[in-house]
């Protein structure tokens, strides 16, 4: 069992039941399903691996394995800007999932003493380099799309439905990243399926690392490491079923599955009683309480690669080794500047040893690129359709070869034409903050790429509570807000020229600071953006819009915990939301499990916010925990 619950669960003497975490929902028995009825040579498929899987295990001698490496692409299928996932998600994904699958994942060492030896899979992933046509790639593919949400109907795997068409899967593991519905964070496909619809899908905020988590139980990357178990013909531990079989001899019957953190040990009622392996990678745990795999699992795993096996030709792939006309580094920093109904400036940083540069750009709904070349390090773009979402990217070519392109940029063209006058100028430091008036909206101006607009406005005893709307962008723009300490409290980074917001409930009275920048010298001379800083005496919530200011949490909740900043020195800032009024701990754990801090705090409903005086704590890694006597909630952050 992991140290940190271990002690925590001690220290404040709370029951695993008594929480109140949505649940793991895995949609891979309902893919599975599906496959069973509309594809007849599944079943036989999978009959014809389950036989090869066990000749493969009754001959195995447990000698050493080659370790596999298997080329990944993703593509990134998204209908807002926030489920358009970054480059570094994606590659903390890739992280954790080959020390995952290599058990070097840190808490991996929490694993009781009865289910060790855990096992290596001996499988490493790689971001592919290579295409399917022999071209240089990142692995990374992106595409805007007008569906809301995906099922495990696999139509996010075609790009006539509003998805992604697959790569090869003889060569590829395909991972789909999207916004899926009926609360299902991923689902798989078991091998010997159809090689259209080959591969794993991950709800988009799933994506992520231990070291680089995207928020909540389920952010810290775990539900790729399980699904892909499933990818690599593993079932679901309780085998679905009430002390069904997972077909691996060395994993306990459980009655079904486990979800939250449970107690260890946790005992099966099923014949025997066994402790149940709850820290499986293939229960439905929370994220911080599944890390390991076992040796049985790995050797089924490995069977897909012997001589004959089902995913054999993966070996021979690749998709991992760059092509040799890639001597070419790739741009970076692209930016969209001047942006107007049907224009805009496109920069870049110069590659070294570049003699010129493909750009290409389409329609985000558009299913081919216009191509360009040029010497430069910008490109004009005219002629575009207003209020209409672009995507760019821009490849290096170095005399004879060419490099990768790059990653995506996207901007959105005006609507309006209209300029304007900024009358808050100077105002480019904290120093130099202009007075705004609150719950009024004003315009601004970012004219030039070293332009920045700093603005400061006054919460009261009984207006404690921020919400700052950024609007009716140009260019892409960034915003932060300032606490009356000028300590940062929030920040909005949409991409491209998405609407910006931040919300900040229940803070200290006094002065605050908004800071408006063109991300990565974003301006345009001509038009204005709109700035609105309202404040309230009732919480705002993110969802609502700005003119519904008396919305409360829901009832019961504690979530969207954060804190700032991380890595933090002195001041640790915590905010999250509560639904009720109620005593909380407030607890920070060490790398160990060790409680270093535990202090009592009374929530309020809404947005919460709280500062710890962190100085004394050594440099390292920490969990700080919110806990009621119902709800749990962690957060990681580093103290330097």
């Amino acid at each position: 069992m992991n140290k940190f619950f271990s002690f925590l669960f001690i220290g404040l003497s709370l029951l695993v039941s008594d929480y109140a975490y949505s649940q793991r929902v895995c949609g891979q028995q309902e893919s599975h399903e599906q496959l069973l009825q509309t594809d007849p040579n599944y079943l036989q498929n999978l009959n014809q691996i389950e036989e090869f899987t066990n000749d493969f295990i009754r001959n195995y001698d447990g000698g050493s394995r080659a370790v596999v490496t298997i080329p990944v692409v993703f593509h990134v299928v998204y209908n807002t800007s926030s489920q358009n996932i970054s480059d570094s998600k994606i590659t903390a994904q890739i992280s954790q999932l080959n020390l995952d699958f290599a058990k070097l994942n840190s808490d991996n060492g929490n694993t009781p003493s009865i289910f060790q030896p855990t096992g290596n899979m001996d499988i490493q992933f790689c971001l592919a380099s290579r295409d399917p046509n022999g071209n240089p790639t990142t692995g990374i593919q992106r595409r805007q799309t007008t569906a809301t949400s995906f099922s495990t109907n696999n139509s996010v795997k075609y790009f006539a439905q509003g998805g992604l068409d697959a790569w090869p899967s003889g060569s590829y593991l395909n991972i789909w990243v999207c916004n899926l519905s009926n609360s299902v964070l991923g689902y798989a496909q078991f091998p010997g399926g159809s090689s259209s619809t080959d591969g794993v899908v991950l709800l988009w905020s799933s994506v992520g690392s231990v070291l680089n988590p995207s928020g909540g139980a389920f952010g810290l990357g775990r539900t790729a490491t399980h699904e892909v178990g499933h990818w690599l013909n593993l079932r679901h531990i309780w085998g679905d079923a009430t002390c069904g079989s997972d077909l691996v001899t060395d994993t306990p019957t459980h009655n079904t599955a486990n979800y939250g953190c449970p107690t260890y040990p946790h005992l099966s009622t099923c014949t025997g009683t066994p402790v149940e392996m709850t820290m499986n990678f293939m229960d439905y745990t929370d994220d911080a309480c599944m890390y390991m795999f076992s040796n049985g699992q790995a050797v089924r795993s490995q069977a897909l690669f012997a001589a004959g096996g089902a995913r054999v030709s993966l070996l021979n792939s690749l998709g991992c080794v760059p092509p040799t006309t890639s001597g070419c580094g790739t741009p970076t920093n692209l930016a969209a500047s001047s942006i107007t109904t049907s224009s805009a400036t496109i920069n870049w940083s110069a590659v070294s040893g570049a003699t010129s540069y493909n750009f290409q750009y389409k329609l985000s709904t558009a299913t081919s690129w216009t191509t360009l070349s040029t010497t430069s390090t910008s490109q004009i773009l005219s002629g575009l359709t207003s209020n209409s979402t672009y995507n760019v990217q821009v490849q290096a070519v170095c005399g004879t070869t060419t490099g990768i392109f790059s990653s995506q940029l996207n901007f959105t063209t005006s609507t309006t034409t209209t300029s304007c006058t900024d009358t808050y100028e100077s105002n480019n430091s904290l120093n130099q903050a202009k007075t705004i008036p609150v719950n009024t909206t004003i315009t601004a101006r970012i004219s030039t790429s070293t332009d920045r607009d700093y603005f400061k406005f006054t919460t009261t005893t009984t207006n404690r509570n921020i919400r700052i709307d950024l609007t009716s962008l140009p260019a892409d723009y960034d915003v932060r807000l300032f606490n009356p300490s000028n300590v940062q409290v929030g920040s909005s980074s949409n991409s491209s020229t998405t609407s910006e917001l931040i919300v900040y409930n229940n803070g200290p009275v006094g002065t605050y600071k908004v800071y408006v920048f063109g991300y990565n010298g974003a301006f345009n001379a001509t038009l204005c953006y709109n700035l609105l800083a309202s404040i309230g005496s009732t919480t705002f919530r993110e969802t609502e819009s700005s003119s519904d200011e008396n919305v409360q949490a829901s009832k019961d909740v504690l979530s969207n915990i954060s804190v700032f900043p991380n890595p933090a020195k002195e001041l640790l800032i915590i905010n999250f939301e509560s639904g009720k009024e109620t005593l909380n701990y407030i607890t920070i754990t060490d790398a160990t499990g060790r409680i270093v801090l535990n202090q009592s705090y009374q929530t309020k409903v809404g947005k919460n916010y709280l500062e710890l005086n962190v100085e004394n704590l050594e440099k390292g890694y920490y969990i700080l925990s919110v806990l009621d006597n119902e709800l749990f909630r962690t957060v990681k952050f580093i103290k330097e």
